[in-house]
């Protein structure tokens, strides 16, 4: 009896939220939803734009925090036996920094594309003004969603490094420039995450002429 009432009760909240969302004037198929795209197709794509802007710069600052707490751990640590090492490691904090402002860069060229359309061209153009949305809100979640994962993963990347590059270097200082080559490399991965979202979001525009 308890998983029947768990059912129905899931079935009468579709059910609900399918009304509700004709009520708001979504395309309606029946009561319930027909597959995912009816879901998908009544979501505001004014929301997947500002979620993938929100995307690129929150996780984006996660991955540099997350690097920045692996990295400057393990170097004030080392700092205690060899205090020569603070200063030139400085950079591993610098390139984890950095992974943030790669974030900043996106969500700001995402938010500059989120425009309004004047009432008297949606009016004209209904469905050339929903298509049009539909496409740039898309294009600007996925472009966020890639630059943030990308930048988690790098800011995670660069940490790690970075921690092993203190360590090794408070050992032995000759081993310091080979293991920032490696760092440097592991930083370009963030930037590999921008362009890719950048060029996701070119053609991105809610404006119709």
């Amino acid at each position: 009896p308890g998983s029947s009432e768990r059912k129905y009760s899931s079935l009468r909240s579709t059910q609900l939220s399918k009304q509700m969302a004709c009520a708001g004037g979504g395309t309606c198929y029946g009561d319930v939803y027909e597959n995912w795209s009816e879901v998908l197709s009544d979501i505001n794509p004014y929301a997947f734009a500002f979620v993938g802007t929100g995307l690129a710069i929150g996780l984006s600052v996660l991955g540099a925090a997350w690097g920045i707490f692996i990295t400057g751990s393990s170097l004030l640590g080392a700092a205690v036996r060899a205090p020569r090492i603070t200063s030139k490691n400085l950079i591993s904090v610098i390139f984890c920094e950095a992974v943030a402002i790669y974030g900043v860069i996106v969500s700001i060229i995402l938010q500059s594309k989120i425009e309004h359309n004047e009432p008297a061209v949606i009016r004209a153009k209904p469905d050339v003004v929903n298509t049009i949305a539909m496409n740039a809100g898309y294009s600007m979640f996925w472009a966020g969603v890639c630059c943030g994962i990308g930048n988690l993963a790098c800011g995670v990347c660069v940490g790690i490094c970075g921690s092993g590059c203190a360590l090794a270097d408070a050992q032995n200082g000759a081993l310091f420039v080979k293991i920032l080559v490696i760092e440097i490399f592991a930083s370009a991965l963030g930037i590999f995450a921008i362009i890719v979202a950048i060029i996701m979001s070119t053609t991105a525009s809610f404006k119709v002429e």
